[in-house]
């Protein structure tokens, strides 16, 4: 069952579209016209309140996407959209299409989310993976149902005893070990491999060379963070002294708020040295003296004017790994946020310092990080 809309609803559409453009910058770019036939009219007008307000770009993002999925799910699997406040019926079915059991699927054909269901979210292209979800993805897609639903002043059941023991039930029955990110971290050593595929000329090579030196440099940002980059973020600072007592360029970055930052906090990181050369040679090259600093390229080699998509960044990421000869499935863009962490700990850099650079709050969280083959090669596992 395809999600389409009526000839009647496409004034309704246009124009959900239009007002999702004016709030587009923490929307998914490649799923906005998706999003304008599945959210409704107060959907969208509730994204715009929370941009007005203030709140940050990934948790809106978040959001947004949740929000437009959990629609799409609705119409898939009742035939309407989704009803407020949702009765607890609707999220107990909720759980048992996204929770459940592979094994018992193999001999229960009726066992978990329906096929058609499946198959209508897959053609829309909100189902990407097989399987069941992760708990964790499920609990977030409820904690924002259960958010918007508050924000229309409603109450849900989404505290009811009833859903807590499904869910529990469930993760109970089918456990899942927690996999990293990206398995294996993007250190030093992989992070040059993957240089030295585009070190060439063209708009590409010094568009991704910029990308992969701003990303581990800056901390290991988040693909969300580096997609949504703007000229306007970037500071030029005054010139630090090498060993050699040479100037090298500095620019600082304003991060504004994010995942980790407070309400009103303006996260600020540095770059230094080569990466910032790598920054001005693609800005010069693309031409670019406002907005987006990333941005798509297409095959004629004129740059988009709009920002590449953060899953844009992973893209990039495999594509290097490829080309240099390593395993496309053992790294993801999240690998350099690990590798950054990773390879300070290789150069003997105190974690506080490397947390100031990353913006890790937690020192538990900034730990997991390391990978174990750092760990059982490190000094602390060698201390008799």
């Amino acid at each position: 069952m395809d999600i389409i809309a009526p000839n009647s609803a496409l004034d309704a559409i246009a124009r959900r579209a239009e007002t999702l453009d004016t709030i587009a910058a923490v929307l998914p770019i490649d799923r906005r016209d998706k999003l304008a036939q599945i959210l409704t009219d107060q959907d969208v007008e509730t994204l715009r309140h929370l941009v007005n307000e203030g709140m940050g770009d990934n948790t809106l993002r978040a959001l947004t996407s949740d929000l437009g999925y959990l629609e799409a799910w609705a119409l898939a699997a009742t035939g309407g959209p989704l009803t407020w406040p949702a009765p607890e019926a609707l999220l107990l079915k909720f759980v048992a299409h996204h929770l459940w059991d592979p094994a018992r699927r193999e001999t229960d054909p009726e066992h978990g989310m329906p096929t058609d269901v499946e198959q209508a979210l897959r053609t829309g292209g909100f189902l990407r993976t097989s399987g069941p979800h992760a708990p964790d993805t499920v609990r977030r897609r409820l904690a924002n149902w259960s958010t918007l639903t508050k924000w229309r002043g409603l109450d849900g059941a989404f505290a009811s005893p009833a859903l807590k023991s499904a869910i529990r039930l469930a993760v109970r029955a089918v456990p899942r070990t927690r996999r990293r990110k990206s398995a294996k971290a993007v250190t030093g050593d992989i992070l040059a491999r993957l240089l030295a595929t585009c070190s060439g000329d063209g708009l590409r090579d010094i568009r991704d060379r910029a990308i992969l030196m701003v990303a581990f440099a800056s901390g290991g940002r988040r693909r969300s963070e580096v997609a949504g980059l703007r000229k306007e973020q970037l500071t030029v600072e005054s010139p630090v002294k090498a060993e050699d007592g040479s100037p090298l360029p500095s620019v600082s970055i304003h991060l504004g708020r994010t995942k980790n930052s407070g309400a009103s906090q303006d996260e600020v990181v540095y770059l230094t040295g080569p990466p910032v050369e790598a920054l001005n040679a693609w800005l010069t090259a693309a031409k670019i003296d406002s907005g987006s600093v990333f941005r798509a390229i297409d095959r004629w080699g004129h740059v988009s004017r709009r920002a590449l998509d953060p899953k844009a960044i992973n893209d990039i990421v495999k594509q290097r790994v490829k080309m240099a000869g390593l395993e496309v499935g053992e790294f993801s863009a999240h690998g350099l946020r690990s590798g950054y962490l990773t390879e300070a700990a290789n150069r003997g850099i105190p974690l506080p310092e490397a947390m100031e650079q990353s913006r890790h709050r937690s020192v538990q969280q900034a730990s997991s990080y390391y990978n174990s083959a750092t760990r059982q090669s490190g000094r602390a596992a060698r201390l008799l």
